[in-house]
C-alpha cells in the first residue's frame, strides 16, 4: 500500500507540474522567450515516463516490502520534494520544464539557486535514487540515474549553457 500511495503522490504531482510549466512557457515565449533543445525534450518526457513504468514493473516482480534500510532513501525523497518546491517557488513563472530564455534577463540568484547552479536537477537525480531504493528497486535506482546524468551532462545542461550565453549577447544591449 506504501508503494502505491507514493506512486500515486508523483503521478498526480507530475501533470500539475506540467500545467503549470505548459502556461510558464506560453507567458515567456510571448514576451519574446526562445527555447533552445526542444528536440531533446520528447527524451526527457520518455524517460520519466519509463521511470514510472520500471517502478512499477520492478516492484511487481520483485514482490518484496520495504527495505530494512528505507528510512534513509525515504528522508533522501522528502528532501528532494522540499528542494523542488523551494525551486518552483523561487523561480515562479520563470520556471518551465523545457529552457526558455528571454533575452536580458537577469539569472535567479536566490533560494535554492545561490547554492546550487541547477537546483531542480539536483532534486530530480536525487527522486529518481530515493525513490525506488525505498523499495530495493536497484535495476531501476542504477539504470534511471545513469541515464538522468548522461542527459543532463551531455544534453540538457549544454543546451541551458547555449542559451543563457545567447540571452546574454551583447547583441541585445547598447552599452
Amino acid at each position: 500500500i506504501f508503494f502505491a500511495l507514493l506512486l500515486l503522490l508523483f503521478a498526480s504531482e507530475r501533470p500539475l507540474e506540467l500545467r503549470a510549466a505548459k502556461r510558464n512557457c506560453r507567458t515567456l515565449l510571448e514576451r519574446g522567450g526562445r527555447e533552445f533543445g526542444a528536440s531533446h525534450y520528447p527524451i526527457i518526457v520518455a524517460m520519466h515516463s519509463a521511470f514510472f513504468v520500471s517502478l512499477v514493473v520492478e516492484f511487481v516482480l520483485r514482490s518484496a516490502p520495504l527495505t530494512s534500510f528505507f528510512a534513509f532513501p525515504l528522508i533522501l525523497l522528502v528532501a528532494a520534494q522540499s528542494l523542488r518546491i523551494w525551486v518552483l517557488r523561487t523561480m515562479s513563472n520563470r520556471w518551465t520544464t523545457r529552457v526558455i530564455v528571454i533575452p536580458g534577463e537577469k539569472l535567479i540568484r536566490s533560494g535554492p539557486f545561490q547554492f546550487f547552479s541547477h537546483p531542480n536537477y539536483v532534486a530530480v537525480a536525487i527522486e529518481l535514487f530515493a525513490l525506488p531504493l525505498i523499495f530495493g528497486l536497484f535495476v531501476t535506482c542504477i539504470v534511471f540515474s545513469l541515464l538522468n546524468a548522461i542527459v543532463l551532462l551531455f544534453i540538457r545542461i549544454p543546451s541551458e549553457r547555449a542559451a543563457l550565453e545567447w540571452s546574454q549577447s551583447t547583441e541585445f544591449f547598447n552599452d
